[in-house]
């Protein structure tokens, strides 16, 4: 066990003399290697302090551009594309509840009176916010003038985390398959926009849809959980009443 010396100390032997010349020894060791390894650090840093500075220089360029780009170019940009994107906001609305679609939504798509449609928006300013919801417009509007691989290909492109506007473009998505008559693929799609957000309106929606399409495939165990799913956790769902008959239909095809 070490003992406390105090100042001042005297060793009273031969052995308490060699002892406190073998601690002096490895003090002065220790100070030599730290003074060694500091030196060996400033010699380093000496002979590399070019790079050093170049790559903290290259560090504050990259920070400032980031933040100048987002400033002084992706904020207007930004701005600009919403700007630009309200007439075919306007011609998309307006389809929606015109007795005669098609030439509404080939506008919202297009353009019109000199303002750019979706896929110019697309185009033009690609990275945007806006460039973005373009493509799940672009994509309803091509799913409403049954153009279903255009569909399906700007509706891929959207990508959204929000409660309604993610599973809708997915659920759009099985919509395209199905009138392409590829059910394995909107089946997929179906039970893929149903899990992504649980909610009242857009879960119910797509436990219908995948389950009349795994019904159509063959696939009842499939087909029956689904539409448990909407009579036991959905209850208040438009959708109660149609799944209640399906979940019966598929009931009778089990046995």
């Amino acid at each position: 066990m070490a003992t406390y010396k105090k100042k001042g100390y005297k060793p009273k032997n031969k052995a308490d003399r060699q002892a406190q010349i073998e601690e002096g020894s490895t003090t002065a060791e220790v100070f030599s290697t730290l003074d060694e390894t500091a030196s060996k650090t400033e010699a380093w840093v000496e002979k590399n302090q070019k790079t050093i500075l170049s790559v903290v220089g290259v560090i504050a360029i990259c920070v400032l551009g980031y933040l100048g780009y987002q400033q002084f170019i992706q904020t207007p940009k930004e701005s600009e594309a919403i700007s630009e994107m309200y007439q075919a906001q306007k011609y998309y609305e307006q389809a929606l509840t015109a007795p005669v679609k098609d030439s509404l939504f080939n506008l919202s798509l297009s353009g019109g009176e000199g303002k750019y449609g979706f896929l110019d928006i697309i185009d033009n300013y690609g990275g945007t916010d806006a460039a973005n919801l373009s493509n799940y417009y672009a994509g309803m509007a091509y799913l409403n003038t049954n153009k279903y691989q255009e569909a399906i290909k700007h509706l891929d492109d959207f990508k959204s985390s929000d409660q309604m506007l993610g599973p809708l473009a997915k659920g759009a998505i099985g919509d395209a398959f199905v009138q392409l008559n590829q059910n394995e693929e909107a089946l997929k799609y179906y039970e893929e926009a149903a899990s992504m957000k649980t909610n009242e309106v857009t879960t119910p929606r797509f436990l219908l849809k995948a389950g009349i399409t795994a019904l159509n495939l063959g696939k009842v165990d499939q087909a029956l959980g689904h539409f448990k799913t909407i009579t036991e956790d959905f209850p208040n769902a438009p959708e109660m009443s149609k799944a209640i008959i399906y979940e019966g239909k598929a009931q009778a095809m089990k046995e």
